[in-house]
């Protein structure tokens, strides 16, 4: 049963933005499916959160327990953005690919969550991730074409999402792509298709 749906949106373009349209009409399905759901939004562009600093990092990553204590306050923005994700039973990551990869907003939302001890812990084998359980739908805006043809090796968003997600144990991930939209040929067709796309998740079912 999917109690709580966590949006996160990463494009500063506001309704400019092909990723955040994509994201509306995906919303809108949600709603139908699960008109019962909690719904958090996350919009990376309005909190401009904070890279990660020393604090931070002591706060939510030591594993001296004094100090992790002495800056906990400096780890209550990550504490909040990790509750979030572990109450979800769904993730939306909204986000446009620049130079190849995600915006820095998007990062610094992965670098707050990503935490051992909460979102994956060390194992004797590795890692574990500890988000299980979850599925996770990823929208992802280009202004060139890269599930395939010559730019396809230089999609370092999809898969680092993908491994991200993996790692913190989120494997149910599905990918909508809205692209070509730089390509005079293409880009009149790039929403179209993205919306098929979005009638097409499979969003209930087993997790």
């Amino acid at each position: 049963m999917t109690k709580q749906i966590l949006v996160v949106s990463a494009s500063p373009r506001g309704a400019e933005s092909a990723s955040r349209m994509i994201a509306h009409k995906l919303d809108a399905r949600l709603r139908e499916d699960f008109p019962d759901a909690k719904y958090v939004y996350r919009d990376l562009a309005e909190d401009n959160l904070p890279h990660l600093d020393s604090r931070t990092l002591k706060a939510i990553a030591s594993r001296d327990l004094k100090e992790a204590e002495e800056n906990r306050e400096a780890g209550r923005l990550s504490d909040k953005l990790t509750d979030e994700l572990l109450a979800s039973d769904l993730l939306v990551i909204a986000t446009p690919m620049w130079n190849f990869g995600i915006p820095s907003l998007l990062k610094a939302w992965i670098d707050l969550v990503v935490r051992p001890g909460k979102t994956f812990r060390y194992v004797e084998a590795g890692v574990e991730g500890l988000a299980k359980g979850k599925k996770a739908v990823l929208i992802i805006a280009s202004g060139g074409v890269f599930t395939g043809g010559p730019w396809k090796s230089w999609d370092y968003a999809d898969p680092y999402l993908l491994q991200i997600l993996k790692f913190i144990g989120i494997e149910n991930v599905q990918t909508v792509r809205v692209e070509g939209l730089n390509v005079p040929l293409l880009a009149a067709a790039a929403i179209p298709n993205a919306e098929r796309a979005i009638s097409k998740l499979a969003l209930s079912g087993p997790r």
